[in-house]
């Protein structure tokens, strides 16, 4: 195919220049005058600009298909994505990691795993499974080489820094790959000792001190802008002529709302553009920079040797897609993409291994107790303090606060308290039937009444529940178990308003994306009807919210953690 009177962003030069290019075999093969072609396509001008693609993506986090992602993030632009399988890993092991790749098997969008590097996360949740050294060296280097490119992020920075003897053998399996690190405000010696082991990225970065300090260090800065985790508008200052190969766009964890109403890495790069970044610049670190990082030869940029993955647009500023070509084919609308994208997979969606799959893999030890979040007040125990430890909210981050509240107590127990936005929160275990509660609080929600549970938790993705009354967080409760796993919204004593069921693993719908955000809009609907300040992606920060290894309190299964000190503390001070 011969493209013509093409616009070339070229992210190599840095310029634009307008010529044919010539494609063959689904691979550039020159641009300039005197090419003749079997297929003529007039671009009549339109900026020509590369496919583009995300360095760090959870695709759990869509709570889509693997294929029915790429499906959608196709007509987008993305040309090739990097995920982390870790969420579906936490649930159920290897047999997640195979089940990303042989649902992406042969697709126009290329998706590439990097191999988990914390299953589990911490020692301080229970996950549903584990994954050791021998495990990642086997599927980095032998089975999957081609297709699992290096470490995924390592979140265990602690165990790092303290030469956890398992840590450092998974670093050490996983040899010269890349190896991606996650180590949110982590700085001086300790940051030194975090990169020498190896680690080169970071996406955790909230301001430019952070950043500009891990920059100087040789880190690449994964700049994310996802649903909650917003970094964006804070670090674009930093970025300048010469330091801006060493950044990229990614969106980490993206709700399928901002997916199918905003975009992907399109919507990200039209936002820096209004930040102020130069178009091109921000089209470079949404492509060829992340290739370059990762090692993905050939990819990321219009040049001879390289993948044809374009976009055509109509305007450069506003990012304006008018047509997307992968591997030089033309993609189609939305629903000839997705028979196109099942059809290169029909045999996988009909094998055993979707099926089993899409089994329950709720194993919850028992919800019949009425007491079970029930918590008693110490001070009425005889001990001198009824303040509790609760963790703080900060509006689009997913850094939480510590703060210390007063109790509000009936009769011998603590309890929610909606004029003070307090709620109660749980985790239930739900991978090995421990009868594993952890109890706490959340400042910061937005609700009056009610309860809302999701069986998506960071990062082992045990069952969480935060409510006004204990009533409607176990009928909450035992609906998702029921259902086996998913988002629910319950009040008015016990009635399930809305829900939205996630039976991969209890994360991933198998339903197109017209179906979840259908139900995920409900949901987050019903949940605004439970106070007059409900956050809006009340879900998302949920599921956070007993992520471990987040500054600065979160919330697990075996109770309340300070995470600044990596270890357990009290509910009660």
């Amino acid at each position: 195919m011969l493209v013509k009177n093409a616009k070339i962003i070229n992210v190599f030069s840095g310029e634009i220049h307008e010529t044919d290019v010539a494609i063959a075999d689904g691979i550039f093969v020159g641009f300039g005058e005197g090419y003749d072609a079997k297929k003529h396509y007039d671009a009549q001008g339109k900026f020509m600009c590369p496919g583009l693609i995300d360095g760090h993506i959870h695709i759990e986090s869509t709570l889509l298909s693997p294929t029915e992602f790429c499906s959608v993030v196709a007509l987008h632009g993305t040309s090739a994505v990097i995920c982390d399988p870790h969420e579906i890993a936490n649930v159920i092991g290897l047999r997640g990691i195979e089940y990303v790749l042989q649902s992406t098997i042969n697709l126009p969008v290329k998706v590439y795993l990097m191999m988990p590097s914390c299953v589990p996360a911490t020692n301080m949740e229970t996950s549903g499974a584990k994954i050791l050294a021998n495990d990642i060296s086997e599927y980095l280097h032998h089975r999957y080489r081609d297709r699992i490119i290096g470490l995924a992020e390592m979140m265990n920075y602690p165990g790092v820094i303290a030469e956890d003897k398992e840590v450092i053998s998974k670093l050490l399996v996983a040899e010269d790959k890349p190896k991606d690190g996650h180590a949110p405000l982590l700085s001086g010696r300790s940051l030194n000792a975090y990169i020498v082991a190896g680690l080169a990225s970071d996406h955790e970065c909230s301001n430019v001190k952070e950043a500009t300090e891990k920059l100087r260090k040789g880190m690449h800065i994964m700049i994310r802008e996802g649903t909650h985790e917003k970094n964006l508008e804070d670090l674009i200052p930093l970025i300048n002529d010469f330091n801006s190969f060493h950044f990229s766009l990614v969106s980490d964890d993206r709700d399928p709302i901002d997916l199918r109403e905003k975009g992907h890495l399109d919507y990200l790069i039209r936002k820096a553009v209004s930040y102020g970044l130069a178009p091109i610049r921000a089209i470079q670190m949404a492509s060829i920079n992340i290739a370059t990082y990762f090692g993905l030869k050939y990819q990321g940029a219009i040049a001879p040797r390289f993948r044809a993955d374009f976009i055509l647009l109509d305007d450069l500023e506003s990012f304006s897609i008018s047509e997307v070509f992968l591997e030089g084919k033309k993609i189609g609308s939305k629903n000839s993409t997705r028979i196109h994208f099942r059809r290169n997979n029909k045999n996988f969606f009909s094998s055993a291994a979707a099926v089993a799959l899409m089994q329950y893999t709720m194993y919850i030890k028992t919800l019949d107790d009425p007491n079970i979040f029930a918590i008693p007040s110490k001070s009425n125990r005889g001990l001198p303090s009824s303040s509790l430890q609760v963790i703080g909210v900060i509006p689009g981050q997913i850094l939480t606060e510590k703060r210390i509240i007063h109790a509000k107590l009936d009769r011998e127990y603590a309890v929610a308290d909606p004029q003070r936005d307090l709620a109660k929160m749980a985790v239930i275990e739900r991978h090995h039937k421990t009868g594993n509660v952890g109890l706490g609080f959340v400042q910061g929600l937005g609700l009056r009444q009610g309860a809302i549970a999701s069986s998506v938790a960071h990062d082992s993705h045990n069952l969480v529940v935060a409510g006004m009354n204990d009533i409607d967080m176990i009928i909450a409760a035992r609906y998702i178990s029921s259902i086996g796993g998913g988002l629910a919204v319950v009040s008015d004593g016990g009635h399930v308003k809305a829900s939205l069921p996630l039976p991969i693993a209890g994360l991933m719908s198998d339903q197109p994306i017209e179906s979840v955000t259908a139900n995920l809009a409900t949901v987050n609907q019903a949940c605004a009807k439970l106070g007059d300040s409900v956050i809006k992606d009340p879900f998302m920060l949920l599921s956070f919210l007993s992520l471990p290894v987040i500054p600065s309190l979160k919330l697990t299964d075996q109770g309340l953690v300070d995470v600044d000190k990596f270890q357990f503390t009290d509910l009660w001070i």
